[in-house]
């Protein structure tokens, strides 16, 4: 069979505008259509974490490419109604699954030529439970940090290498690191080396923190200066993080899945362009929704204090481990001059690597921040007050 370029391909007959090119530009043998929407790429992948913040963009780029989806959900059919649309009928597999039952992972795997493993959560889910004692009701952790992080990645990982599944993606995190402060960060890290022993191969990406409109980090700085009397920021505001666009994390992933065969065994840091204190990610939120909250730096021990009791709202605002990483840098593994001065086989690679570049923040955030304004953006246009 001859090979066509499929990049050519791709515009004889496609119907969707939306479609995001794959890399590569050799046809597999299993390949049907013209590419893209309307085809089978003649590739089936699992998906764990499809319904979070990541997930969606990921579950978008993979439809727009004709990839057929094995999406693992633990929760209600709505909960997952809205990755339908993202792929054409008949190319999505829904699967009802737990954590504590390996044989429905097995189930969600089944025959899926590449699995991807983006289950994360930023606080330790719990339910109420009653007490003997007073006040006659306490709490109880559903899934841990380790649970989340940990176990469930070493469970994908034996599942994988049972079987035979040909290529692992590990989403982990830049934070991940046996020293930090923040449990989360610590079981990222813990998570990512058992995904490596159990399974050397899998290709691991470590992103920064995710802007994009779902986000909950400039979101977060929005919400509190209409919820809080004061906004905090750790100490003196001053830590660094260099946060990334959701959308080129997707593309990223989505650009391995087109060629896992070159990633295998790879480690991929996704970052942003530039770097930012907290304080100057404050300053630029509050530049763009207009609001004028009462910003304060505050020492860590009194925003965990107020944290202690925060943490039991149904997806809070703050916790106590997301206080441990606000007082952290949030940086890549390396600075950009010792990403290109690498050699060897075994060097990081970057979004550069696969062709991704890096969005700055100040295209995109406006976009999703404008709404916290009184009256929207139009209040800033004559005639529309």
């Amino acid at each position: 069979m001859f090979s066509v370029p499929r990049q050519r391909v791709a515009y004889l007959g496609r119907r969707s505008l939306s479609t995001h090119l794959p890399r590569i530009t050799e046809r597999r043998a299993t390949e049907v259509g013209p590419g893209g929407r309307t085809s089978d790429a003649g590739v089936r992948v699992a998906i764990f974490g499809a319904t979070g913040f990541m997930g969606r963009y990921v579950c978008s780029m993979l439809g727009a490419n004709g990839a057929l989806a094995y999406i693992a959900n633990r929760g209600d059919e709505f909960e997952v109604r809205h990755i339908k649309p993202m792929f054409d009928l008949g190319r999505t597999r829904f699967v009802f699954y737990s954590p504590r039952d390996i044989d429905s992972m097995r189930e969600v795997i089944a025959d899926a030529d590449i699995v991807i493993n983006m289950i994360g959560k930023y606080y330790e889910s719990k339910a109420p439970v009653q007490t003997k004692s007073f006040p006659f009701i306490g709490y109880q952790t559903n899934f841990s940090f380790e649970d989340a992080n940990v176990t469930i990645a070493r469970t994908i990982a034996e599942l994988c290498l049972e079987m035979q599944v040909d290529n692992l993606i590990h989403v982990s995190s830049a934070a991940a690191s046996p020293d930090s402060g923040s449990e989360w960060a610590r079981t990222k890290y813990e998570g990512e080396q058992a995904v490596k022993e159990v399974y050397p191969w899998a290709t691991i990406v470590r992103p920064t923190q995710l802007f994009g409109p779902e986000d909950r980090f400039l979101n977060w700085f929005a919400y509190a200066a209409s919820r809080f009397p004061v906004v905090p920021l750790v100490e003196t505001g001053e830590t660094l993080t260099q946060p990334v666009y959701v959308a080129d994390v997707a593309a990223t992933i989505n650009r391995i899945v087109d060629d896992p065969a070159t990633f295998v065994g790879k480690q991929v840091d996704c970052f942003g362009p530039k770097d930012y204190t907290y304080a100057e990610l404050a300053q630029f939120v509050y530049d763009i929704t207009e609001q004028d909250p009462n910003v304060m730096t505050l020492p860590k021990s009194m925003i965990k204090f107020s944290a202690e009791g925060l943490q039991y709202e149904r997806n809070p605002l703050i916790t106590p481990d997301l206080v441990e990483i606000w007082s952290e840098d949030y940086l890549p593994t390396l600075a950009p001059e010792e990403y290109v001065e690498q050699k060897g086989t075994d060097k990081i690679l970057t979004m550069e690597n696969v062709g991704v570049t890096a969005t700055p923040i100040e295209k995109i955030a406006f976009n999703y921040l404008h709404r916290f304004r009184k009256g929207g953006h139009f209040t800033m246009t004559e005639g529309y007050h």
